[in-house]
């Protein structure tokens, strides 16, 4: 049962030599995302900025509520700003300086914690170029920086690239104080390079703003890469992906915001007797230990409350070692017996 656990999960977080975190201390992060759709005729700038600074807001409110402390992360939907795609997006971008940067950096500042801004945005006027762009903003009110789309969306029987929109040429990986940061736009969901970019730079938690509702391709990307990914949408859901795959919490209507908190220090288990799935750590350590376990994958996420104890050291009293190291040894003896590589 071990080793079939083990083998499920394809091996790709080996591939990408992504790095563990199970020995580092507890780094509790709380992030917010939105389902809000933008379908309905736009209100014009100051009224949308204050449409989406409210969702912010609520947010940062229910953290409080629910943590007793602030937001760390925003995550608003793809193109939240200038709303739905025209034939021309040129007429509909708006330049980062002015009305937008000012309310978000305000917004920012007020609540201490990172926003996540989607946007057509406009780079050079007289060239005509504007990007489908998510903005960073930092907890002073800076801009961190911002992802640009690479894969945009193209029409069934047209060639025009979301109305005239240029794409990214990168899929940059930004350092915020409770970790690495990526970001993803909707379509690029179908295509590999962005996610293995991010993976490969480092990338802890990617914010996914997005049109699409979609759930399996993006717990497939948390999966194979070994991130958490908040997707915030328009529509049906938005939803924190683990790097277990599985859906951690979900937004269903009526409700219009979501707020969890996670932690970028775990470890990833496969099933083992030792573990009773989850039961054994909890008896040792109690409430100093977090964990969601599905015993319908054999496999669960760990991680410690403890700052004075990782999870690694709780795990290793129990002589269990991470789902990627159990990969790893499993793979040396079937290549040792012959198996191809």
């Amino acid at each position: 049962m071990a080793v079939v656990g083990t083998l499920a999960q394809t091996s790709v977080a080996a591939e990408l030599n992504i790095q563990t975190t199970a020995d580092q201390p507890p780094r509790k992060v709380i992030v917010g995302t939105s389902m809000q759709a933008f379908w309905e005729t736009y209100p014009g700038l100051t009224k949308r900025l204050e449409q989406l600074t409210g969702l912010v807001d609520q947010m940062a409110a229910e953290a409080q509520k629910k943590y007793g402390r602030g937001l760390d992360l925003a995550v608003l939907p793809e193109t939240a700003v200038t709303g739905e795609a025209t034939s021309n997006v040129m007429s509909d971008a708006v330049p980062l300086q002015g009305p937008l940067r000012e309310t978000f950096a305000r917004n920012a500042r007020e609540h201490h914690c990172y926003i996540v801004v989607p946007t057509y945005l406009l780079e050079d006027k007289e060239r005509k170029l504007c990007s489908n762009a998510a903005i960073l903003f930092g907890r002073q009110g800076e801009v961190v920086g911002i992802y640009r789309k690479i894969h945009l969306a193209v029409h069934t029987g047209s060639d025009s690239l979301e109305g005239g929109t240029t794409p990214g040429k990168d899929a940059p990986v930004f350092a915020c104080d409770f970790g690495r940061l990526g970001m993803q736009i909707c379509f690029d969901i179908e295509y590999d390079y962005g996610w293995r970019e991010l993976a490969r730079n480092g990338a802890e938690l990617v914010a996914w703003p997005t049109q699409s509702p979609q759930t399996a391709r993006p717990a497939a990307r948390a999966l194979e890469n070994r991130y958490y990914i908040v997707s915030s949408t328009w529509r049906n859901n938005a939803a924190i992906f683990e790097p277990t795959g599985r859906i951690a919490a979900q937004i269903h209507e009526p409700a219009h915001i979501l707020v969890e908190q996670l932690d970028l220090s775990y470890a990833i288990l496969p099933w083992s007797p030792q573990l009773h799935n989850g039961a054994a750590l909890r008896e040792k350590y109690g409430d100093r230990v977090g964990f969601h376990y599905y015993e319908d994958e054999d496999r669960g996420i760990f991680w410690s409350n403890d700052p004075h104890t990782t999870i690694g050291d709780m795990m290793r009293s129990f002589g269990l070692s991470e789902q990627y190291l159990e990969l790893r040894r499993i793979q040396k003896l079937l290549l040792k017996a012959g198996a191809p590589e």
